[in-house]
């Protein structure tokens, strides 16, 4: 079964566009999630990023508190938020890149180059019994460099495939470097995740990419929330991903 992950990151951002720095306001990212955990969702991810322009520190105390499910930190490989993670104790973290002058998290991370920071975060993490997923572009020499890493997961960085779905050409040239990545993952040992950009248009087209355990899904489902309500908007991208016809096979 093809797990869901959603991600409350702009639940957050909406909070924080009217009370941000005053500790309290709507709508709350733990309610969200919730919300989300009823109707079927397997996980929660949210960023907490070193601006924290969206997710607070106290919502991610909250969100282990409260989850029945899996939560997913992502964070980037910084002294302060691996010590935060570690406080935390999250089921598993999402090493990312973070610059702050994106919107979104642009890119996957630069594994081979940073190899040996990554690979002290990844033992501090295994070591208080937190599995490490490396968020990667479907690239060969990142996938080798997270194995040696010694990550439990990688998550492949669907953002280049999902801009590229209006183009068929290049749709198809974005799946096959998402489909060889998956392939040499799963054969280096890795569990294969993936995430960013996909929506209820594009999800299905993943389909031929071998080995996926979950996905990590949120602006698409907030934004459809908006319209039809958390709840039926996960509902909805479940449905979407039952159709995914290989299981897990680790």
């Amino acid at each position: 079964m093809l797990k869901l992950g959603v991600n409350i990151d702009h639940v957050a951002t909406l909070r924080e566009a009217r009370y941000r720095g005053l500790g309290r306001g709507e709508p709350c990212p733990v309610a969200a999630a919730l919300a989300c955990e009823a109707a079927g969702a397997h996980g929660i991810t949210a960023h907490l990023r070193e601006d924290r322009r969206h997710i607070q520190d106290r919502d991610i105390f909250a969100l282990r508190s409260a989850l029945q499910t899996r939560l997913n930190l992502e964070m980037a490989n910084t002294r302060e938020i691996v010590a935060l993670a570690l406080k935390v104790k999250p089921d598993i973290v999402c090493l990312v890149p973070e610059r702050r002058q994106e919107v979104t998290t642009e890119g996957g991370l630069d594994v081979v180059r940073h190899r040996r920071a990554l690979a002290v975060t990844r033992k501090k993490m295994n070591d208080a019994g937190i599995e490490v997923s490396l968020f990667i572009a479907p690239e060969s020499k990142q996938v080798d460099a997270a194995a040696e890493v010694g990550a439990q997961f990688v998550e492949l960085h669907t953002g280049r495939f999902a801009e590229s779905c209006s183009a068929k050409g290049r749709a198809q040239a974005e799946l096959g470097r998402l489909i060889t990545a998956a392939q040499q993952g799963h054969e280096c040992g890795l569990r294969i995740n993936a995430g960013h950009g996909l929506n209820y248009v594009n999800l299905r087209a993943l389909f031929s990419v071998p080995h996926l355990e979950e996905l990590n899904i949120g602006h698409s489902i907030v934004s459809r929330a908006i319209a039809v309500g958390l709840t039926k908007a996960v509902r909805e991208m479940r449905a979407l991903m039952r159709g995914y016809p290989r299981p897990v096979t680790r």
